[in-house]
């Protein structure tokens, strides 16, 4: 597949994602961290726009001189914007201007990418590309979000769901102490957070080459887990006392049994089915509850070619940190994943939302420890 072409695919996936919303969908902006589908739809477009269009073709003709400033995300060198909480206050531009946007941004980029392009422009087409596919997997989960917290539980989809995986073993995976390479070591893309190959010293340890199910949660819930204190981080307690959580995200106890919202609707809790939308707080007191521990990033990728891995973001109990001779790049392009190197934890893997190809295992996902509403799971080591 030529660059053209994997422009293409990647940007219909995202149209196809979208086909099945109503356009009432569109707008709606639940949490401030959940931002609507029209302004996915947008940011992704104003990506290829001011990063590449506007440097690379002379007197190109800019869809809306507005957008700059409505869909721009978190690049403070490309000017100001709106609060990421104000999204869903964006009635207007209409989603048939958004569509509009798309296919005008589009038609030039398929013109420029019909020329002789230097390498270094491929590189950031290839970005922006990367760019739209995490930001597919957020509009997945964000969409989610918004249909999961509608009081009559809409499907997005009856024969979607996303959430029923089941594990294919249940053994433990010795590895042995020594010496391991970490990061990024091919000629392949990947994003800078994964550079800086480095060694790190790992000790004998066990990892589960399986994933806690929803079965096993709902042991650690009858045994009074989120009621034991002795199980949690002090900020995990505290999190949970403050908002009143009982159960993972999108569970419902409702006439006498546990439910959870997904794709397809609300269904009974499938006690098989691999967990999902757990924060941090809970995966570290599910491991305490079980007299294990999450693995560490290093020990995840170390593992990783033994385990079975891609139907849920991996929880580790590694803080999210900068590698061994990590640069930023100059401008805008390195503002896009070290600025974020705090009060984040490091998940490995993928998940069942993740776009196709879009996953190594050297990738390096990060969010606040508080925060569930990616489909993360939770893979233990002893």
């Amino acid at each position: 597949m030529n660059l053209l072409e994997k422009y293409n695919a990647v940007r219909q996936q995202t149209l196809a994602f979208c086909s099945h919303l109503a356009v009432e969908d569109f707008s709606i902006q639940v949490a401030k961290f959940a931002s609507p589908a029209k302004w996915h739809l947008a940011h992704t477009t104003w990506f290829f726009e001011t990063f590449i269009l506007k440097k690379q073709i002379n007197q190109y003709p800019e869809f809306n001189e507005n957008y700059n400033f409505l869909f721009n995300s978190y690049y403070n060198n490309v000017g100001d914007r709106i609060l990421q909480a104000n999204r869903g206050n964006l009635s207007r531009p209409s989603i048939q201007e958004i569509y509009a946007y798309r296919k005008h941004v589009d038609t030039h980029m398929q013109q420029l990418l019909n020329t002789d392009l230097n390498l270094d422009l491929k590189k950031l087409i290839v970005l922006g590309l990367q760019h739209e596919e995490q930001h597919q997997e957020l509009l997945v989960t964000d969409v989610k979000y918004m249909l999961g917290h509608n009081p009559i539980f809409p499907a997005y989809h009856p024969n979607t769901n996303l959430s029923k995986d089941t594990n294919l073993c249940t053994n433990l995976i010795k590895i042995n102490q020594g010496i391991y390479k970490i990061g990024h070591q091919g000629t392949d893309f990947c994003f800078d957070n994964e550079l800086g190959v480095h060694q790190v010293f790992i000790d004998d340890f066990h990892i589960q080459n399986y994933l806690v199910t929803n079965g096993d949660f709902l042991e650690f819930m009858k045994d009074g887990a989120y009621q034991n204190f002795n199980l949690w981080l002090d900020d995990g307690w505290h999190w949970i006392q403050k908002n009143n959580i009982n159960a993972p995200l999108y569970w419902h106890f409702y006439k006498g049994e546990w439910h959870q919202y997904t794709f397809a609707g609300l269904c009974k809790v499938d006690p098989n089915a691999i967990l999902c939308h757990v924060s941090y707080y809970e995966a570290v007191a599910f491991a305490e509850w079980k007299k294990m521990r999450l693995p560490t990033e290093f020990e995840w990728e170390v593992a990783s070619k033994q385990l079975n891995w891609g139907t849920r973001w991996e929880w580790t109990q590694s803080a999210y940190l900068p590698y061994p001779n990590f640069k930023k790049e100059s401008g805008a392009v390195g503002e896009y994943n070290g600025k974020f190197m705090s009060n984040k934890m490091v998940l490995r893997g993928a998940s069942a939302a993740t776009s196709k190809n879009h996953s190594r295992t050297t990738y390096r996902n990060f969010f606040h420890p508080s925060e569930r509403w990616q489909f993360t799971g939770i893979r233990l080591a002893k």
